[in-house]
């Protein structure tokens, strides 16, 4: 690849990043990544998954500590709710709360919802194609940089 194609795409990363501001304000105190925990706990329990703090931590690709910590800001603002298991108290177990519900349905049908139509234009494989690219770019970023750290 060449080093104008490279900027090209960091331009596109940035086009990316302002669509992203484009999406209506969260409520105080609530951040982008509360609405990913519920997305992904949402699709988790679609297929049948009782949550765990493991499960958001593998769906998304981050470490548990940040997870936790961000599960239990989210239990603190209600939109969470944690349950022990009753076969192993050990076990915990995450879900949604009606506030939760909520944010989540806000920004899934009231925005994400009204926002398709006029991105209909986009086939799902471009979709699917311009996903897979930006998780190889971002693959090969975080390598390069733990490189140039070293």
């Amino acid at each position: 690849m060449t080093v104008e194609k490279i900027k090209e795409m960091l331009d596109a990363c940035y086009q990316a990043k302002r669509i992203r501001d484009m999406l209506p304000p969260l409520p105080a105190g609530v951040t982008p990544s509360y609405i990913q925990y519920l997305d992904v706990i949402e699709k988790l329990e679609c297929r049948g998954v009782r949550v765990k703090i493991s499960d958001i931590s593998s769906a998304l690709g981050l470490p548990r500590p940040g997870v936790t910590r961000t599960v239990k800001e989210m239990e603190n603002k209600g939109y969470l709710t944690k349950i022990a298991s009753a076969e192993d108290g050990r076990i915990i177990y995450i879900s949604m709360t009606e506030s939760g519900k909520q944010l989540s349905y806000r920004y899934n049908e009231q925005y994400f919802g009204v926002l398709a139509p006029h991105l209909a234009d986009i086939s799902e494989e471009d979709a699917d194609c311009m996903i897979r690219i930006m998780e190889k770019f971002y693959r090969g970023t975080c390598e390069w940089r733990d490189s140039f750290y070293e």
